[in-house]
């Protein structure tokens, strides 16, 4: 184990970020579904996540490469429900992210989540590692359509211009994730002095291996569970999200 400084205290965790983002010159966030649930969107493998709850089939079955193939009106009647939450609000992280890009001092916010929340919240440079309910393409001509397009559907959507089906921009599982996105994001960590990673358990790959790329000075995470990386960190503020970041 490192001597990492450890805060429960989520106004502590908010003093210390604001000293070591201040001190920090390129900041990059590395964020997880923890960001997200502060906005009130459940997560997946907590104890109220969808992994718990009961379904017809499991979840991670539903939202699949092949369920999508082989049982594509069952995958929207999920989607729709479970996986678009339009009427989900920024909190405090994504606003606080935002504002440090618009400083100059934070240059990019990597993110597991498909929400868009960040985006909404103000921020611009994003690497969807697994892509988002907001762009949702025909298989046959590339149309873009929405995610409020697609919660105005039943059954299977069909493209308006030529009729072909339409695939969320989500990874699913049995999918890579896109390597354009996952170049960027791991250039992006290779080259900040601080990575704050927040909201996340660190156990999805081929996601959590991004901190691996990490070669600066302050490694900091946010996380109200402990994470496997935690003994490798400068700092672990085991508090609510939101309140850290309320700086």
């Amino acid at each position: 184990m490192s001597g990492a400084k450890v805060v429960s205290d989520a106004h502590e965790a908010a003093q210390e970020l604001a000293e070591r983002v201040g001190r920090a010159k390129r900041v990059v966030f590395f964020g997880g579904a923890g960001v997200s649930t502060a906005s009130g969107i459940p997560d997946f493998r907590s104890e109220d996540g969808l992994y718990h709850q009961k379904f017809k089939y499991p979840p991670e079955e539903m939202l699949s490469h092949e369920f999508y193939l082989t049982h594509t009106e069952e995958f929207f009647d999920f989607y729709r429900t479970r996986m678009i939450a339009l009427g989900a609000k920024p909190n405090q992280a994504h606003y606080k992210l935002a504002e440090l890009e618009r400083e100059g001092k934070l240059t990019a916010v990597v993110t597991q989540n498909i929400d868009g929340l960040h985006q909404a919240a103000g921020s611009k440079r994003v690497y969807e590692l697994h892509g988002s309910v907001h762009r949702n393409v025909c298989q046959r001509c590339g149309h873009v359509y929405s995610a409020e397009w697609i919660m105005g559907t039943t059954g299977v959507p069909h493209c308006e211009e030529c009729g072909g089906r339409i695939k969320p921009d989500v990874v699913l599982y049995g999918e890579s994730l896109d390597e354009k996105t996952l170049i960027g994001a791991a250039e992006a960590i290779q080259s900040c002095d601080m990575l704050i990673v927040g909201g996340t358990s660190l156990v999805v790959y081929p996601a959590a291996g991004l901190v691996q790329y990490f070669q600066g000075d302050d490694l900091v995470i946010v996380n109200k569970q402990p994470t496997p990386q935690d003994g490798a960190a400068n700092l672990v503020c085991a508090c609510d999200i939101a309140k850290a970041f309320d700086f």
